[in-house]
Formats: structure tokens, C-alpha cells, sequence
């Protein structure tokens, strides 16, 4: 009797070990290398089994061990002195000057090579549109045609945001259009973290000196670099904003015209948006 039951205890352990092995390996043709890691958001839905759970089916029960609680031992109180982090700093050799003009912005710019965009693009894609504009478009980076010809939103999605423009009875030469980042990124990804750093200090200059009184963001990455914030396009999105660099300027945060091109059913809250940056605009609402 007793070795039959040895016999069976085996044969269980056997299944669990190739149990475990089976989910291993789908672990590892997800892309997991490291047992140890944490398993992506998108990925540990897909897993029928957790890591832990197979371990702990392996593993036989432990014993219950007392452990006997330290001594306690009295430390002297501390307290820890918050450092406020400050915004994002302007470069040193960037800092905006009294007095200096959009052509000032773009001969200091130069032929960056401040990231390794540079090494990627063709044309610089600086900005265009009415250096006295009370309306600001700003969006988050160029795509093929715009890099291709050194002017900001001139595809696909420039195309619905100059009809976007003129929904609210302005043209494209009213209003001022750029973006944060002035080199495309390779593929239209997002841009880096390191990529928005170096080049949006001149985003900030450009719109020192152009003074608008109302920039409406497009997508995500314009959104949180300018209000410099980590909240999302979904929870800010239509919602007046205060621009922190300086007091007076709103701006409105929408959806990136290439992001309505691939989901046509948002062009409705869009416009909504665009409704209240023309009321706010003629002075027949407040932000």
C-alpha cells in the first residue's frame, strides 16, 4: 500500500514538472527570457497560468516555522527635506532673450544636431504661419512630407487640420503651426524622451515671442511637453489649460488630425474643441 502511494506521489510530480515545463516555454515564446520579470499589462492577460501558481503546485507545503519577533530598537526620528523639481530647463545657450525674433530662434537652432535625429532627417521642419498669431497649432512631431519639405503639416493630416482651421473661419496664415520636436523620428514613432528635451526649449522660445493667446495641442506628446504634465490627452482633452511658462496664455488640448484619420468617429469631439478655441477667441466665453 505504501509503495503505491509513493508510486502515484511520483506520477503527480512527474505531470506538475511537465506542466511547468509546457508554460515555460510559452513563456518564453512571449519574449519572457527572465522567469523573474514582470510579465507586461497586455501579456499577463494572455497567460492561463501565473508563474507563482506553477510553483507553488511543485512545491511541497512547508512546514510552519515560529519566527520570534526582533528586539525593537528606538532610531531617532528623520526627516526628509522635499526638493521641488523644477520645469523643464531651458539649454544654458538657449534661454530666450529680450527683444529676440523668430528668425533669432531659427538661425541659433542651426543645423541641430542636439539628438540623433539629426543623423535621420532631411529638413529641419522649424514652423510656419503669422508671427503675431492669437491662435497657436502645435503638434508633436513631422512626418514623411513634412520632412520632405521642411514645413509643418502639409500630409495627410495637414490637410484635415488646414480644413480643421478653416471650420473656424481662419486660414492657414492666421494662425501659427509647429511642433515640438523638429525632426521627424524614424518610422513617425513618438518621439524620445531625450529627443523632446533637447528640442523643445525652442518650442518654448517660439512661443514667447509669438505671445498667442490660445495654443490648442494635438495629441499626446504636445499635450504633456507643453503642459508638462504626465496626465493623458483623454482626461485634458477639451479642457482649458493654464500654459505654466507664461501667465495669460490658455491652451486647449484635442486629438492629433492623423489620430481622426484613423478613428473618424472622434472628428465629432474634436470639433466641439475647435467650437470653443473660435468662442473663446471672439470673446464669448472664458477659460
Amino acid at each position: 500500500m505504501t509503495t503505491r502511494v509513493i508510486m502515484d506521489t511520483r506520477e503527480e510530480l512527474r505531470e506538475l514538472i511537465q506542466h511547468a515545463k509546457e508554460h515555460l516555454l510559452y513563456f518564453r515564446d512571449l519574449g519572457l527570457t527572465n522567469i523573474g520579470e514582470a510579465t507586461p499589462p497586455a501579456m499577463a492577460e494572455a497567460l492561463p497560468v501565473r508563474v507563482e501558481q506553477v510553483a507553488a503546485a511543485s512545491a511541497p507545503e512547508p512546514e510552519p516555522v515560529v519566527v520570534q519577533p526582533p528586539p525593537i530598537i528606538h532610531q531617532p526620528e528623520i526627516t526628509m527635506k522635499k526638493t521641488p523639481v523644477p520645469p523643464i530647463a531651458l539649454f544654458e545657450t538657449e534661454s530666450a532673450t529680450a527683444n529676440e525674433t523668430l528668425e533669432d530662434i531659427r538661425r541659433d537652432l542651426g543645423d541641430c544636431q542636439r539628438c540623433k535625429l539629426w543623423s535621420t532627417r532631411t529638413n529641419i521642419v522649424f514652423g510656419e504661419g503669422n508671427p503675431n498669431a492669437e491662435l497657436m497649432f502645435v503638434g508633436e512631431a513631422p512626418g514623411a512630407d513634412e520632412d520632405a519639405s521642411g514645413r509643418p503639416f502639409v500630409g495627410r493630416a495637414g490637410q484635415l487640420l488646414t480644413k480643421m482651421i478653416e471650420a473656424i473661419e481662419l486660414k492657414r496664415e492666421d494662425v501659427y503651426i509647429a511642433n515640438s520636436v523638429k525632426s521627424r523620428p524614424p518610422g513617425n514613432r513618438n518621439p524620445e524622451p531625450d529627443e523632446s528635451r533637447a528640442c523643445i526649449p525652442f518650442l518654448f522660445r517660439q512661443i514667447a515671442v509669438i505671445r498667442p493667446r490660445l495654443i490648442v495641442t494635438l495629441g499626446n506628446p504636445a499635450t504633456q511637453g507643453l503642459l508638462e504634465t504626465k496626465t493623458g490627452i483623454t482626461l485634458l482633452r477639451g479642457k482649458f489649460q493654464d500654459y505654466p511658462r507664461i501667465p495669460g496664455i490658455k491652451v486647449l488640448p484635442t486629438f492629433h488630425p492623423a489620430y481622426l484619420l484613423r478613428s473618424p468617429d472622434k472628428k465629432r469631439e474634436a470639433w466641439e474643441d475647435l467650437k470653443k478655441a473660435r468662442a473663446f477667441l471672439r470673446g464669448e466665453i472664458e477659460a
